[in-house]
C-alpha cells in the first residue's frame, strides 16, 4: 500500500527528523529528491538531505519538529511547523549559547510513487538569529 502525502510528512518529521533516522530518510525520499531550506542551499538526493540533517542535529541538541497544521492533496502536502533545540555547536556562525532556541516555519512537499520528491521549507530565520547572534537586533519591526 502506498503512503499518502500526510503519512509521508508525518514519518518525515516524527521519524526522520525527530529521531535522526537516516534509514527511514532513504526509504521515504526519492533518489532524485530536491530539498530547499531557509537554513541552507538546495540539496539533491537523500544523501544531500542526510548531510543537512546531521549538521542541524550537531548544532541543536534535542532538535525536534512539531507539526502544528497539515493539509494534503493527492500529490502534495503543506505543514505549519514549530522547531526547537538547544544551541550546542556553531549555528549561523554563532558560538554555542547553551540556550534553547525556538522558531516556526512552513514546509511544502511534492510526492510521487509513495516517496517524497521535493521539499521547500521556509523558516523564520530572523527569529533564529535574534536568539543566537548577539549583534542581531532584538526589537521587532512595527507598521
Amino acid at each position: 500500500m502506498t503512503s499518502s502525502p500526510k503519512q509521508l510528512v508525518e514519518r518525515f518529521y516524527n521519524v526522520v527528523w525527530n529521531q535522526a533516522d537516516e534509514a527511514e530518510a532513504r526509504n521515504i525520499l526519492s533518489p532524485d529528491f530536491r530539498f530547499r531550506a531557509s537554513l541552507g542551499p538546495e540539496l539533491r538526493g537523500p544523501g544531500g538531505f542526510i548531510a543537512y540533517l546531521r549538521s542541524v542535529h550537531a548544532a541543536l541538541e534535542n532538535f525536534i519538529c512539531i507539526i502544528d497544521d497539515l493539509i494534503e492533496t493527492p500529490d502534495r502536502a503543506a505543514a505549519r511547523m514549530s522547531f526547537r533545540g538547544t544551541h550546542r555547536a556553531k549555528f549561523f556562525g554563532a558560538e554555542p549559547t547553551g540556550r534553547e532556541i525556538r522558531w516556526t516555519g512552513a514546509a511544502f512537499f511534492r510526492v510521487s510513487g509513495g516517496k517524497i520528491t521535493e521539499l521547500w521549507v521556509m523558516g523564520d530565520v530572523d527569529t533564529v538569529k535574534r536568539q543566537v547572534l548577539p549583534e542581531h537586533p532584538t526589537e521587532t519591526f512595527s507598521v
